[in-house]
């Protein structure tokens, strides 16, 4: 691992690795200087977002309880460890290289034999996943990107996924917030501490 890991003790009984937060910055950077395609590494921090997935899931276990769950563009895949006890299987999936790799670790870590990790790029993403429940945590940053996810919405409906989405109450996010309205059945608000900061998490279930 290209990030230095510390073990973060999540609930009482659950601890896993992530990434130590004041030497991501510094790593990244003397990365930069030995490539400078390499891009930051916006996975490797607890979001908020992701912090309200968990919360909505433990209250709403019914979603993904004994179901086949999948998490796109995961990061640390925070939500999918807290419910892996309660799930049937479920797919820890992203993009990036160094977040699947530290998911794999976290998975041997746990022992978690109904879980495992995936490469996947949502704009290349593989046919019949076979997921009854998809969860995304503040994956609607990048507005070049809400074309590609709003496809991908799509045909996870069609094919009769239940998604749920976490997002924050920010400016850039609300085009894709508004184009999935028509889709949405659940919508839950949660506020998340972060320091000293209360964080509206907009809670979407479509």
């Amino acid at each position: 691992m290209i990030y230095k890991t510390h073990l973060v003790p999540l609930l009482d009984d659950l601890t896993i690795y992530v990434p130590i937060e004041g030497l991501v910055k510094p790593t990244y950077e003397q990365q930069l200087i030995n490539d400078t395609s390499t891009t930051f590494p916006f996975w490797a921090k607890i979001w908020p977002a992701s912090k309200a997935m968990c919360s909505f899931l433990q209250k709403e276990a019914a979603y993904i309880k004994g179901k086949r769950v999948l998490e796109i563009g995961a990061g640390i895949g925070i939500p999918s460890f807290i419910i892996a006890k309660h799930a049937l299987e479920i797919i820890i999936s992203d993009h990036a290289p160094e977040a699947v790799e530290l998911i794999k670790k976290n998975i041997q870590h746990l022992g978690l034999t109904n879980v495992k990790a995936m490469c996947i790029d949502w704009n290349h993403f593989p046919e019949n996943m076979g997921a009854q429940t998809i969860i995304l945590s503040d994956i609607n940053y990048a507005p070049e990107q809400f074309e590609p996810l709003l496809k991908l919405v799509r045909t996870l409906l069609d094919q009769g996924s239940t998604i749920i989405i976490a997002t924050p109450q920010r400016i850039t996010a609300l085009p894709f917030v508004e184009a999935i309205q028509p889709f949405v059945k659940r919508s839950v608000l949660h506020s998340i501490s972060e320091g000293e900061q209360l964080i509206d998490i907009r809670m979407l279930v479509l």
